[in-house]
């Protein structure tokens, strides 16, 4: 089996370290993360999801533990540069990550900075533009889009960037049904075709569903992880964690309660449909 990409080993992390307001975020985190997965990382807030996000590339690192990115330590200052250009992020308001006048400046932004010769950006530019689905709008000035894409526009700003991995942190929180939709394609097909290891940081739990792998976070531990279906059988867990699960899968739980067999884990109408209609 391939190497872990991102691996988290005994990780604890304290906001306030040193005060009297010092509580910890993290608590003894093993997680491994592998090339190419899809890996959905759920709970409620403050449950220390988004504190896990922020050390898959060193914008945090640990108190105690360690977090290893493609083999480098994370809490080595001088490998930072080298994990950052591996794992990129994407956060919740896009605007905070738009910085030109212009979507095709924008998403030159980063590969500049990295002092890419020009020919070399434009292309970079025009591939992640089309992995994202907006080559049309790249004279547009992003901050005229909607949320879902300039949500687009800062997600191909990592792609030129050329990330093994991309971690977005509740990026279709600020959103509408649309937009959300939008987004969710756009980083399945960036994990499907370019093979872009993606770590989707969510409250919803629709959006889960064709995840690889479900990891469940609970105050500041992992409290659950497995396959979507494997996760969302254990409806009273779940529940007692204070997350909902999908309204199928509720609604399979129900009838299953009501004397129908049905199995563990449905969540897709398609999936309950055959069930019920075979």
């Amino acid at each position: 089996m391939a190497e872990p990409l991102i691996r988290f080993e005994g990780v604890q992390f304290n906001y306030n370290a040193g005060t009297e307001r010092e509580w910890a975020a993290l608590q003894n985190i093993d997680l491994e993360i592998y090339p190419g997965e899809f890996v959905a990382v759920l709970g409620h807030n403050g449950s220390g999801k988004s504190t896990l996000a922020k050390h898959c590339n060193a914008l945090l690192v640990p108190s105690a533990g360690k977090v290893y990115v493609n083999g480098l330590d994370s809490s080595d200052d001088s490998r930072v540069w080298e994990i950052r250009q591996c794992v990129g992020m994407v956060f919740q308001n896009p605007d905070n990550q738009l910085v030109a006048t212009t979507v095709e400046e924008d998403v030159a932004f980063g590969p500049e900075n990295l002092g890419i010769p020009s020919k070399e950006i434009q292309s970079r530019v025009h591939e992640a533009l089309r992995a994202v689905g907006m080559e049309e709008y790249r004279l547009h000035s992003p901050h005229q889009l909607s949320g879902g894409q300039k949500q687009r526009v800062a997600i191909a700003g990592m792609i030129s960037m050329r990330p093994q991995c991309i971690v977005l942190d509740e990026p279709t929180a600020m959103l509408d049904p649309e937009g959300r939709r939008e987004v969710m394609e756009t980083i399945h097909r960036l994990n499907d075709k370019e093979k872009i290891t993606i770590v989707h940081i969510t409250h919803h739990m629709d959006e889960v569903i064709d995840a690889d792998r479900v990891v469940i976070m609970a105050d500041g531990k992992i409290a659950l992880q497995g396959t979507p279906k494997e996760v969302f059988s254990q409806i009273e867990l779940l529940r007692s964690l204070h997350l909902d699960v999908p309204q199928v899968t509720d609604l399979a739980h129900r009838l299953r309660s009501k004397g129908y067999e049905l199995p563990d884990g449905i969540t897709r109408v398609s999936e309950l449909v055959m069930q019920l209609c075979p």
